[in-house]
């Protein structure tokens, strides 16, 4: 098994809403984003690659041109634009066109981001089931202040 790659940026706007009122995430704010496509399947011993560089740019632009410079809570699916939930939706426009993808890594700074495998979501016990996130509606943990 091989793993081929291809990166791109783009920037967008989100703000997330259910947070505790005050949350600078609450507010609408940018990020440039880092997204590495990854596509893991066995050599092709006639072209010698298991996909081409430009098969994945071609899968990948038109997508991130519908999120490049918007604001992503306007978008149908993206009404809670968490990290986690971007690349769910991704994946979910993604797979379609890359049956080999195999994990998206998606950066929201330098330091953060997540690494998502499909929708598949690791259970008590070591046991996988299978779980659409980018169609279900995940809500943020609401932290509140007790007081004493």
């Amino acid at each position: 098994m091989t793993t081929v790659f291809k990166r791109f940026s783009f920037d967008a706007a989100h703000r997330l809403p259910g947070l505790v009122p005050g949350h600078r995430c609450g507010r609408i704010h940018g990020h440039t984003f880092h997204l590495e496509v990854r596509c893991a399947g066995p050599i092709n011993p006639r072209t010698g690659m298991v996909v081409a560089y430009e098969d994945i740019k071609a899968a990948v632009v038109p997508v991130l041109a519908d999120l490049d410079h918007h604001l992503l809570n306007d978008l149908p699916g993206l009404e809670i634009p968490t990290t986690e939930n971007l690349a769910a939706y991704l994946w979910h426009r993604l797979q379609p066109t890359l049956p080999l993808l195999s994990e998206l890594l998606l950066q929201e700074t330098a330091t953060a981001g997540i690494l998502y495998r499909g929708p598949e979501t690791q259970v008590s016990g070591g046991k996988r089931r299978r779980q659409d996130v980018a169609v279900r509606r995940v809500q943020p943990k609401r932290t509140t202040k007790t007081s004493t």
